[in-house]
């Protein structure tokens, strides 16, 4: 379980990454897309911070940063948080990694200081019902109202993906287009757009779907010739995709209904073959394919 949620995290981080993946969900999300940020001026920044703990150096970890320069000079740093559970108290850590980014700037006494802005983008199914403004998360305690005044209003800001209307889903120009419909209208979702980041999306797309085999498609695209500087739909992507899964499952189908057959009859591969109407080349054939 948990080799399949760190191949799932590495699978979107990888998948975002891409500058002009990053972009457009900058652009879109936070700026309703306004191209305010443009990808050529984005850079990979650090996802670690250090900090000093109470008796030792402790590390937060952020799932992507970019640096977004302007006339050289780093003008914003954009932290952007793959989430597939809710997590009401997601504000807190918020606060300890931008927190700790500005303090680094305050202790470096940096003269060109940058903002920080953080995205959550939210994956799970569930609506995100919990807080996107810290001071919810004291309105049970009794605090005396002369203080709300001064408790900062620090916000999340999550994006549910999987509930984006069709208006905002229309304004990506990435492949994180064909990620949104995929899951705003699932496997009949066809699309004449044409796919960039092939190997990418074809992963991103099975581990949204909860599949975990994600090792293969490299070789399954070399096998198929597809190169990612070709140009393909994501028609003709996914009918060849899904075709090879039709095939992988009823190769699957024939290598256990064969070594069923010799286990529970006691007979050899042979017999067992010829009584299921295929021969031992073919379940040889159907093992490779499988395995």
């Amino acid at each position: 379980m948990e080799e399949a949620k760190e191949k799932k995290d590495i699978v979107e981080k990888e998948f975002v990454a891409f500058p002009d993946v990053a972009a457009d969900v900058i652009n879109v999300l936070l700026y309703q897309g306004k191209e305010i940020t443009d990808k050529t001026n984005l850079r990979p920044g650090p996802t670690e911070l250090i900090y000093q703990g109470k008796e030792r150096l402790r590390s937060e970890y952020e799932d992507l940063c970019k640096y977004e320069l302007a006339d050289g000079k780093i003008s914003t740093m954009y932290l952007i948080a793959n989430q597939s559970k809710t997590d009401g108290k997601m504000l807190l850590r918020k606060a300890g990694y931008t927190g700790g980014v500005y303090r680094e700037q305050y202790e470096k006494k940096m003269k060109d200081i940058f903002p920080v802005i953080e995205l959550v983008l939210y994956w799970g199914h569930p609506r995100w019902g919990k807080n996107r403004d810290i001071r919810k998360l004291f309105w049970k305690k009794k605090i005396l109202e002369e203080k709300w005044e001064y408790i900062d209003d620090l916000k999340l800001h999550v994006f549910e993906m999987r509930h984006l209307p069709r208006e905002t889903r229309e304004l990506f120009q990435s492949d994180m287009r064909i990620v949104v419909d995929y899951l705003a209208e699932g496997d009949s979702y066809r699309s004449d757009r044409k796919v960039v980041h092939k190997a990418a999306l074809i992963r991103m797309i099975k581990v949204l779907s909860g599949e975990t085999d994600v090792d293969s498609v490299e070789e399954w695209l070399k096998e198929k010739n597809i190169r990612e500087e070709d140009e393909i739909t994501v028609c003709e992507l996914f009918d060849q995709y899904e075709r090879k899964g039709r095939m992988e499952g009823k190769a699957r189908q024939l290598v256990e209904d064969v070594e069923n057959a010799m286990k529970f009859f006691q007979v050899t591969l042979e017999k067992a073959c010829e009584g299921l109407g295929t021969t031992v080349e073919g379940y040889q054939r159907a093992k490779n394919i499988f395995f």
